[in-house]
């Protein structure tokens, strides 16, 4: 696997416009050299053999049927309200002046 250069470092952080010191760029390039050997190395170790997972333990769905069941009316739902205009909840608007 070719080794990252200094010239790529800094043409990527020029790309994502990020200015980087001549220090940052030298330890990023061994650092993303050290991670492409990584990778390189996992993927020489996985097979065809071996399935793809997305997690280490089988999960099932763990939510309960969606069943109706008894609800509030419009009348009791506004019940406890503070202000109510016999429809709806009447409250203060947010986005504009106070009413």
């Amino acid at each position: 696997m070719p080794d990252i250069t200094s010239e790529q470092v800094a043409h990527l952080a020029n790309l994502a416009r990020i200015a980087l010191t001549p220090d940052e760029i030298e330890k990023l390039t061994g650092e993303l050299s050290q991670i492409v050997d990584s990778v390189a190395q996992v993927a020489e170790v996985a097979t065809d053999d071996v399935p793809a997972t997305s997690h280490p333990i089988p999960l099932q769905n763990v939510f309960r049927p969606d069943v109706v069941g008894q609800t509030l009316t419009q009348e009791q739902a506004l019940s406890g309200a503070p202000d109510s205009d016999g429809q709806r909840f009447r409250v203060t608007a947010i986005l504009g002046e106070e009413q």
